[in-house]
């Protein structure tokens, strides 16, 4: 696309215009559908931070919709005075200036309860490719599959099983509830911790519509890092690491951490230190301090099972969260 073409004089509302959508980063089909269908325009061209502020205002955007790729800071909201609605798809609001914008007058609007599943899935997908050294077979067997087979078999022979192992789950909303679903229909005992949360009854439902509900207690972090066989984080951004050296010693010995919640929320540093001295014994990934480039120490550590922030990407979840955007954009415009 020409710049010329990208940056038109900017347009006069007129009541009979469409309010206008800008999904920078992707609605899905059945959110774009229903917006649609409402009267709305959605328009899903896929503007450059650096450029964002201009795009807005020569179109008269009124809807912004992102993910974490795209940063809402406060020059961004001063820059574009028609913006009457910000929304994000996805649980966590870090990337978004939402007080500043609530107090110009900008709605915020966030999908918390649509990708939990994904997310909880792909904590398992890292725990069982941890135990069994999945990630790390992953990356020989093509390699020396055919020359080294026996080898090989006898390096990844001691996998353990989850069955009968304590999950500790740290922030205990609904992406580690959903985890402790998934635990507790292995036979994992659960732990968590979560200060704004005391106990919490977990209703696990099976698919002839029979259910039962399964209590668990919060208790302190210092308390679950001594108890877990396992360590699962599900919290909102930090300004300093939950888990850094003094954490990661007070651990069992062995322990596996997944961390599918935010980069910075573990001490990456601390953490590898702790791998090569096999106090941890694997660790899986799915956020890094830095975005989009993690250190080449983490990518290159046979002991990480690592994958790019995908925790919300699966084809449910993004229905989900493009239904639910669209159901709250319509909603509040419709009042």
């Amino acid at each position: 696309m020409k710049p010329e073409d990208f940056f038109n004089k900017p347009e006069s509302p007129s009541k009979s215009e469409k309010i206008k959508v800008l999904a920078n980063d992707g609605l899905a089909k059945a959110g774009v559908e229903q917006l649609e269908n409402a009267g709305f325009e959605v328009i899903s061209t896929k503007v450059a931070q650096e450029q964002l502020a201009e795009y807005i205002n020569s179109k008269n955007i009124q809807v912004l919709l992102v993910r974490s790729a795209t940063t809402v800071d406060n020059k961004l909201i001063d820059s574009c005075k028609n913006l009457k609605l910000i929304g994000r798809g996805g649980v966590g609001l870090d990337n978004i200036a939402v007080e500043y914008a609530e107090s110009k007058g900008i709605k915020v609007i966030n999908t918390p309860q649509a990708a939990s599943g994904s997310v909880a899935e792909l904590v398992f997908a890292h725990l069982f490719s941890g135990v069994r050294k999945l990630f790390d077979a992953n990356r020989n067997m093509p390699l020396e599959g055919e020359s080294r087979f026996k080898e090989l078999k006898k390096s990844y022979s001691a996998g353990i099983e989850l069955r009968g192992k304590t999950l500790g789950i740290i922030g205990f909303g609904r992406i580690g509830r959903e985890v402790a679903k998934i635990a507790l229909g292995l036979g994992m005992k659960v732990i968590a911790s979560d200060k704004e949360v005391g106990e919490v009854k977990i209703t696990l439902e099976f698919y002839n519509h029979q259910s039962i509900e399964i209590p668990i207690k919060t208790e302190p972090v210092e308390e679950l890092i001594k108890h877990s066989d396992f360590i699962t984080l599900h919290v909102p951004a930090q300004t300093k690491p939950l888990i850094g050296e003094k954490e990661l010693d007070a651990m069992k010995p062995g322990v596996g951490i997944i961390n599918t919640a935010r980069g910075g929320v573990i001490d990456e540093v601390a953490l590898l230190e702790a791998i090569e001295e096999g106090k941890v014994s694997f660790s899986g990934l799915d956020t890094f301090e830095a975005e989009p480039r993690p250190a080449i120490k983490l990518l290159m550590n046979e002991k990480l099972s690592l994958s790019p922030h995908i925790g919300a990407s699966t084809l449910e979840a993004q229905e989900r969260i493009g239904i639910e955007l669209a159901q709250q954009i319509i909603s509040h415009f419709k009042k």
